[in-house]
């Protein structure tokens, strides 16, 4: 600073130096306009590279997280062990000879339904009953089920099956 190559200023207690311009030499204005056009080849190229970079990183983002030979493989070799199980099992279930013929399911069905119908009945029956009693009885319905020993389709977590 002394020998006036860096100028120094003072901002309370702080000094801030800084190379002193006025020694370097002025630059024309054909100068500062070749200066400004190789910045502004420059930008478009670094722009050019940013880009090309952007995408070769998501390419590689892409091949880092698809699967690699070795890896495709094993999992062709699972995919086919898979097939021929499937198809064994196909095989087995197409060659079977018990069959259920249409016939012999729409007779099942029927009786089932026969079979829920009057199960649904007798259930009623049996809980109109039961209520009727139970206006005239003093103590509660568990009470009165448990001293005469009533269990009910609930106490054993039985449902009617729906209809097919």
């Amino acid at each position: 600073a002394q020998q006036g190559r860096v100028r120094e200023k003072t901002y309370g207690k702080q000094k801030i130096y800084f190379a002193d311009q006025e020694q370097l030499p002025a630059a024309s204005d054909a100068e500062l306009r070749g200066l400004d056009g190789e910045i502004a080849t420059r930008s478009s190229e670094l722009q050019a590279l940013q880009q090309s970079c952007r995408h070769m990183e998501a390419e590689l983002k892409d091949l880092n997280s698809s699967m690699t030979t070795p890896e495709i493989a094993r999992e062709i070799e699972t995919l086919r062990k898979d097939c021929a199980s499937y198809a064994e099992k196909l095989e087995r279930i197409k060659s079977a000879t018990n069959h259920v013929t249409p016939e012999e399911r729409e007779k099942v069905c029927r009786e089932q339904q026969l079979y829920r119908r009057e199960w649904r009945r007798r259930k009623r029956m049996a809980t109109e009953l039961l209520d009727a009693i139970l206006e005239g009885y003093p103590k509660s319905k568990k009470q009165f089920f448990e001293e005469v020993g009533i269990e009910t389709d609930e106490d054993h977590g039985v449902v009617l099956p729906a209809t097919m």
